[in-house]
């Protein structure tokens, strides 16, 4: 049963819920007008959802690696884009880059000591 539920980990579904909130934030919080924050928001969501995707269906702890790479863009994002003056913008990349950090990296660890559950 363990095998059959290996690529099914609750943190690939937290990022594929992580992706979809990021997706639409440029419309929920109200920066959809700004047109870094927002292209920013739907590249990087399809991005995450996309391998959140993947994970879900055959796992590759890869996928966590570039998820972990998203979401730490998503944390500088703001200030290489230039919208970091944005405060509903910047707070919404900055705050899901860091749950999709912590995410991926928890996917990694859980990846890398199997038997820590035990």
């Amino acid at each position: 049963m363990a095998n059959l539920m290996e690529g099914k980990k609750a943190q690939d579904w937290i990022n594929l819920v992580l992706a979809i909130c990021l997706f639409i934030s440029p419309w929920i919080i109200g920066f959809v007008t700004e047109a870094n924050p927002a292209w920013n928001a739907w590249i990087s969501g399809i991005v995450l959802g996309a391998l959140a995707l993947a994970a879900l269906s055959a796992f590759a702890e890869w996928e966590e690696w570039l998820n972990l790479v998203v979401g730490l863009w998503l944390i500088v994002s703001p200030w290489l884009l230039g919208f970091a003056a944005s405060v509903n913008a910047m707070g919404t990349h900055v705050v899901l880059g860091v749950l999709v950090v912590a995410a991926s990296a928890w996917a990694v660890w859980d990846y890398r000591h199997p038997h820590a559950h035990a």
